[in-house]
């Protein structure tokens, strides 16, 4: 890689940086890419070990990574973004356009449930729920309050999953639509209930759980079983659960005999 290409890449890197998303890291780089993301510019300090990497676990683009991503000197990498990822790969991707998440939100019949963070705290557990429900592949995830979950630290904690799954900040009170079940203490057990895929599944905040809004709008209030004493689950334990109760068996299936 010549000085020149690395000095276009630099200067490609500070030009976009404002409109774009951090993927932060190789596993973020290759998840953007299978899902269609429009990556800008990519860089890397050590380009012989990101295409290892590739071709260990991402064969499927190895050649594609090995044509993106350009080599710069380590200290104009440490200059470019917060701090360095331990794969030492950095790029920049446009972000996923507001009117077709909405679009894809909104679609009815719905495959699968919408997850809605109900004014989140931590963009730590933003990612982690956005990579959940890619996984699971739920219909999208919508947060509510005042943080943006395409976050740069949200995106890292999501490894570059917002590209799998619409992903996109609502007012409470524009939520998609679809039977509203909140997970709250006080509801019935989720074993005991089928969870329809056109659902909203509604999660409150780390500290102050749902607000009193959104659970006077439920349609159901819903519990995760838990043992007497232990305060709360983690919210990405939560949504696991939730999402995985959905995916499973009907809770009363039906003798088709």
């Amino acid at each position: 890689m010549t000085a020149d290409q690395a000095t276009l890449a630099e200067r490609q890197w500070r030009e976009t940086a404002p409109e774009t998303v951090l993927l932060d890291g190789f596993h973020a780089l290759k998840h953007a890419l299978r899902f269609g993301a429009e990556v800008r510019v990519a860089v890397t300090s050590d380009k012989a070990a990101a295409v290892e990497l590739a071709a260990e676990l991402a064969s499927d683009l190895t050649e594609v990574i090995t044509d993106l991503l350009v080599e710069v000197p380590d200290q104009t990498l440490r200059a470019l973004v917060p701090r360095v990822h331990p794969t030492r790969v950095a790029a920049l991707a446009v972000r996923r356009g507001r009117q077709g998440n909405l679009d894809a939100l909104a679609r009815q019949p719905r495959p699968a449930p919408v997850v809605v963070l109900d004014n989140p705290r931590n963009l730590g557990n933003v990612g982690a729920v956005v990579r959940l429900a890619a996984g699971f592949g739920a219909a999208g995830v919508v947060t509510t309050g005042d943080i943006d979950p395409w976050h740069p630290n949200a995106v890292r904690s999501g490894a570059g999953l917002h590209f799998a799954t619409a992903v996109e900040r609502l007012p409470s009170d524009a939520l998609p639509p679809g039977p509203l079940y909140a997970l709250d203490a006080e509801g019935e057990d989720i074993r005991s209930l089928a969870i329809p895929d056109d659902a909203l599944l509604a999660f409150g905040s780390e500290r102050h759980g749902l607000s009193p809004e959104l659970r006077k709008r439920a349609t159901r209030l819903v519990a995760l079983p838990m043992r007497p004493q232990v305060s709360s689950y983690n919210l990405a334990t939560s949504v696991a659960m939730a999402l995985f109760h959905w995916g499973g068996p009907p809770a009363h299936p039906q003798d088709t005999d």
